[in-house]
């Protein structure tokens, strides 16, 4: 049978185009694609696919908060994490949310199928392109001691609305978003600044983009 994938990208071209690829492999259909995290949950919960393929910054929700979703909702469901980023911060935050592949996304279209494929039998897959000493930090310090990600601290919403702040959206626009009062929007904001240790927007902005959160470039 057909490897079942979903494909996350809040790029339309890059996402159908890869679709198109993929599709001419007798061995992977690509079963629904979506454009931001909050979409790509709901399509994993509703599809049950082999791989979610997905892009590391998406707006809404980034692939790695969406990766901890779905790991802990649907386990069966293997992620394969595509990012433009070789930091030792961003493959450990993959991994740590339940990633099982890390692709960058210069990558070649048949080492994606490589991936999708190895991924599919239980085998992690991290990008050729990766230079080894970041794949030993990772693999042989990062799991081996008690390092933790500043973000670790912060609740599933939290980090949510970490990412819609810094993202520019106003409380009023959070709330909206995600069915809540703007008061309770306001209450997770000034907790998660607390917890960060940020006094402003700005910092809050710089944090977000060193930890991966959101794209520096955006």
């Amino acid at each position: 049978m057909a490897i079942k994938v979903i494909l996350a990208d809040d790029h339309q071209v890059l996402r159908e185009s890869l679709a198109a690829v993929l599709e001419k492999d007798e061995g992977i259909q690509v079963i629904g694609q979506a454009e931001n995290g909050r979409q790509v949950i709901q399509l994993a919960r509703k599809l049950k696919p082999d791989i979610v393929v997905m892009d590391i910054h998406m707006p809404e929700l980034n692939g790695v908060e969406a990766a901890r979703q779905i790991s802990t909702a649907l386990p069966q469901v293997q992620i394969i994490m595509l990012s433009m980023y070789v930091s030792k911060e961003h493959i450990y935050q993959a991994f740590q949310a339940g990633a099982r592949g890390y692709l960058l996304k210069e990558t070649s279209v048949s080492e994606v199928i490589d991936a999708i494929k190895q991924v599919a039998l239980g085998k992690r897959f991290i990008s050729h392109a990766l230079a080894d000493t970041v794949i030993d930090e990772y693999f042989l310090h990062r799991q081996g001691t008690d390092a933790e990600s500043p973000l670790e601290a912060l609740s599933d919403r939290e980090r949510q609305i970490l990412q819609l702040v810094a993202e520019g959206n106003s409380s009023k626009e959070i709330a909206e978003m995600l069915h809540l009062a703007t008061s309770t929007v306001a209450t997770y904001r000034s907790r998660l600044m607390k917890k960060l240790g940020v006094g402003d927007l700005s910092e809050l902005i710089r944090f977000a983009v060193k930890h991966g959160v959101i794209d520096g470039a955006s």
